[in-house]
């Protein structure tokens, strides 16, 4: 199993409360929560409080395949950072810091053991990407 952790990061133009808001909620989820435009997430629930869960369907377009993203939070602090475990033990952290009305959003996650650790970290920087131009342009 790869134990080096992967981590990727946006600079996002919205004070930390307008990035946690977009970042959180299932009605902005759904706008930005997946890593190209042949993807689409068509609902996300999230009960954002340790012991809560996250999840969030995301599926091509065309129907050919989709998921359930899963998630349970082991620690919530509000407008600042969370972590959450899925349900194959990986841990994800992920931090909002305000500077001067940007936010920095850093995600450091477990990679899995089936995909090269390149590709994930560049699908999981293109939904943070999708992430960082919705919140810019919302």
């Amino acid at each position: 199993m790869n134990t080096e952790k992967i981590t990727v990061t946006a600079t996002v133009d919205a004070d930390a409360a307008k990035a946690w808001q977009c970042y959180t909620q299932p009605e902005h989820i759904t706008q930005w929560n997946f890593a190209s435009d042949d993807w689409q997430c068509p609902w996300a629930e999230n009960d954002m409080k340790p012991g809560g869960k996250y999840i969030a369907r995301m599926e091509a377009k065309d129907g050919s395949m989709g998921f359930d993203f899963e998630a349970v939070y082991d620690e919530v602090n509000p407008g600042e950072s969370f972590t959450y475990t899925m349900p194959d033990g990986r841990r994800v952290d992920v931090t909002f810091t305000e500077n001067k009305n940007v936010t920095d959003v850093t995600v450091v996650f477990d990679p899995e053991n089936i995909h090269p650790v390149d590709f994930q970290k560049a699908g999981w920087q293109a939904i943070l990407d999708n992430y960082k131009k919705y919140t810019e342009n919302n």
